[in-house]
């Protein structure tokens, strides 16, 4: 193999690379803190809403979960404004990304909440707590206990599919290498360093997931 390697012009773009990589987290922390609260309020809605709410959280868990981010992605941009509801490429992929995690999570989190034992709950209700405190003190938190390790593969998951938002010119870390790529043409380079980037967020997205699990969600030291 006769390929030489070149990484100047690659190396040169790093303002632009940085700012594509700064958009990709803006845009995945926000989807994830944005798509648990939908999870959640799903969630607690098919355990414990009425019939009519739970059907229609279930017909949006089966329609987002059986259909590709992708063309969940192009409807937001590009069939909403044929009724008058325009977005720019960052809100539109922002918005298909909190729909597409509340989806996967709220089932994530549902069987966790149906894994609390129904004794729990009836103790928290025996000791005068009001409805939401039982589900945020007794069935929540520990429901997320268990479940965090799968929330957290999924919130990066989430970060790893941001890549797709490049094709409705969302200005992510995806989209700027293949501006790149069209200006440099040197394809090898760019995207041996845009896969080292995507590397380097998924390990640091899980260090935080695992330090918030450290911090919010472990159980107390008794030594």
């Amino acid at each position: 193999m006769n390929y030489s390697f070149q990484f100047a012009d690659v190396f040169a773009a790093w303002p632009l690379l940085l700012k594509g990589t700064w958009i990709t987290i803006q845009l995945s922390l926000t989807a994830t803190v944005l798509g648990l609260a939908v999870a959640v309020l799903c969630a607690w809605g098919k355990t414990s809403g009425p019939v009519a709410l739970k059907w229609l959280i279930g017909a949006y868990i089966e329609l987002i979960r059986n259909t590709p981010f992708l063309v969940q992605l192009f409807f937001f941009f590009f069939a909403l404004p044929a009724i008058g509801l325009r977005w720019s490429p960052y809100t539109a992929a922002l918005v298909a990304m909190v729909v597409n995690l509340g989806a996967y999570a709220a089932e994530i989190i549902r069987a966790g909440i149906e894994s609390i034992p129904k004794g729990q709950i009836e103790a928290g209700l025996a000791l005068s707590l009001k409805p939401w405190q039982v589900f945020l003190l007794i069935v929540l938190k520990p429901a997320l206990r268990a479940i965090f390790p799968a929330l957290a593969g999924q919130f990066i998951l989430l970060m790893l599919s941001s890549a797709v938002v490049s094709v409705i010119s969302a200005d992510d870390l995806t989209s700027v290498a293949a501006n790149l790529q069209s200006q440099t043409f040197r394809s090898f380079e760019i995207y041996i360093v845009v896969t080292l980037i995507y590397l380097a967020l998924a390990m640091a997205f899980s260090g935080l997931f695992r330090l918030l699990q450290q911090r919010f969600l472990s159980y107390p030291d008794r030594r």
